[in-house]
């Protein structure tokens, strides 16, 4: 007879870009299992989480957003690092102001936003972060040289944070989904979808639901020993990376 699994230590947890997409799916599945969840967003702040209007390119903003979860449910103890933009072309066609800014909101905002996090993480000696990444960061994409840089980079930071930060209990991962049914991904030209489901060996997309549960794993009493990890959740879309 099996005993069951002790229920979860309920955590101060923030999303960035918790609005919609893989953000929102995580915060309500971590809400869902007991922890206090709050989110940022720019523009439309969902239903039924705390939600803290942030802009992440910006470090007053976001020691503001901070201040403010940190009044409402206490240190942040679990911080996913979401947020992100595209702005796709080419590299000959890519404008510079469209490098830098897909880099600021995706790459240096994840250093803004753990740089912040980590304060209380090292004084109560517990911490969970996870960067959310890409597939596209591990394998390349033609026409998102600024994306994948992007994405790439969080893989040097997040193992950099973990090395750094681990004596102290704080562990530092990486989620790196494939293709998912998301509001980004619906923009895409039927034919471009049709092209990246066949390079998928499980021949489907993925639920933001099932990044989340990932995540979910991540920031969890059981992920404890897990750090400096990238974990692929894309369908086999990326192996050998």
């Amino acid at each position: 007879m099996t005993s069951a699994l002790p229920a979860p230590t309920p955590r101060s947890v923030l999303v960035t870009g918790g609005n919609r997409g893989i953000g929102l799916a995580t915060a309500r599945h971590l809400a869902a299992q007991g922890h206090r969840v709050a989110v940022t967003y720019r523009s439309s702040p969902p239903d039924g989480l705390l939600a803290v209007q942030c802009d992440v390119t910006s470090s007053e903003d976001v020691d503001r957003a901070f201040r403010e979860v940190e009044a409402a449910q206490g240190p942040v103890e679990v911080l996913v690092s979401n947020a992100g933009i595209t702005d796709d072309g080419l590299l000959l066609r890519m404008s510079e102001e469209s490098f830098t800014s897909v880099v600021d909101t995706n790459l240096t905002a994840a250093y803004r936003v753990a740089k912040r996090a980590s304060r209380s993480m090292l004084k109560n000696r517990f911490g969970r972060l996870v960067f959310v990444s890409s597939v596209v960061g591990l394998s390349g994409s033609a026409g998102q040289v600024n994306y994948a840089a992007s994405k790439s980079g969080l893989v040097g930071l997040s193992r950099s944070v973990a090395r750094e930060l681990g004596s102290r209990g704080i562990t530092s991962n990486v989620v790196a989904p494939g293709y998912v049914d998301t509001d980004m991904t619906a923009e895409l030209p039927a034919d471009r979808r049709e092209e990246l489901l066949r390079a998928v060996p499980l021949g489907r997309t993925a639920s933001a639901d099932e990044i989340a549960a990932v995540i979910g794993f991540l920031a969890s009493d059981g992920a404890a020993y897990v750090t400096g990890a990238v974990l692929p959740v894309d369908g086999g879309l990326g192996m050998g990376h």
